[in-house]
């Protein structure tokens, strides 16, 4: 179970990254990036990112730009940050696939 220290740093992870990844789709044209979810270690040091990307077929290209550029990405958050914690957590991104797959299930029943 999560301690309200945890879900409050991982709502303002959350939000962090996502005027980060605002300013990042930027780059990207014709690409969206939203952080879906954020799940914290209990020692507050690891972060793992989930990320919807859409359109589908731009996901893999963002995404290996997104785990080449995470220590930049990070030392963003930590200037962003650097009043509310400490030691800025680790950042590990994951794909979020839960669209795609509802997508996938939708068009499944639909025949």
């Amino acid at each position: 179970m999560e301690s309200t220290r945890q879900q409050k740093i991982e709502r303002l992870i959350q939000k962090d990254l996502s005027s980060i990844f605002l300013k990042y789709t930027r780059a990207l044209s014709g690409t969206l990036i939203s952080v879906s979810e954020v799940r914290i270690s209990p020692d507050l040091s690891v972060a793992h990112v989930y990320l919807s990307i859409f359109p589908d077929a731009n996901a893999n290209m963002a995404m290996e730009q997104i785990l080449v550029d995470t220590p930049k990405i990070r030392g963003e958050m930590g200037t962003l940050q650097r009043h509310q914690l400490r030691v800025i957590p680790e950042l590990h991104f994951h794909l979020d696939e839960t669209i795609s797959k509802m997508e996938r299930i939708d068009e499944l029943l639909k025949h």
